[in-house]
């Protein structure tokens, strides 16, 4: 049966794998750009880096960071306080927004069409690098809005993201009590 949560855990994988795809990318840009091989036209041969793509890898850090952890809260039903509740997966899911929306945004306006040399593979790095950049943000985005919707939908901005939050069953909120029969 297809829950919520098992949504959330597959948006969450697949953001993970997308973080890991820019993370490198990021890397092999940064890497390529500190050390222009000799002959090599860009930037009149001189090192150097981009500030994007240095937000970019820090973004896709901060993501591979989050998600394991989400996942971990989510699938195990770990209670780890304010941090694992629906308030604070929003605020840091909003964060994490922000920063790949600049980068991604940032990326498009530097290497929006880079049509005109995709036979070197540094214009095809880039040209994946926006791509990924892009479809992690649509993840993110789609993360924060169902996440979202389901804590509006429930009233449940201060219960725990993993969405099981029976006050009676939880080891985190009061002690369970004895019911009447």
């Amino acid at each position: 049966m297809i829950t919520v949560n098992r949504i959330r855990i597959f948006l969450y994988i697949l953001l993970w794998l997308f973080s890991a795809v820019l993370l490198g990318l990021t890397a092999a840009r940064i890497h390529y750009t500190l050390h222009i091989p000799l002959g090599d036209p860009l930037n009149g041969g001189a090192d150097f880096y981009d500030p994007i793509v240095a937000e970019l890898l820090a973004s896709a850090a901060l993501t591979l960071l989050w998600a394991p952890w989400v996942i971990h809260v989510i699938a195990r039903t770990s209670e780890y306080g304010w941090v694992s509740t629906f308030a604070g997966e929003t605020v840091v899911l909003f964060i994490l927004f922000v920063m790949w929306l600049v980068g991604a945004a940032k990326a498009t306006s530097f290497w929006g069409d880079l049509s005109w040399c995709h036979q070197f593979k540094p214009c095809r790095i880039l040209t994946v690098l926006v791509a990924f950049s892009w479809m992690g943000f649509i993840l993110i985005f789609t993360l924060l809005l169902t996440s979202l919707m389901f804590a509006i939908a429930n009233r449940a901005f201060r219960q725990q993201l993993h969405g099981r939050y029976d006050p009676r069953a939880s080891g985190y909120g009061p002690t369970m009590t004895q019911r009447r029969v």
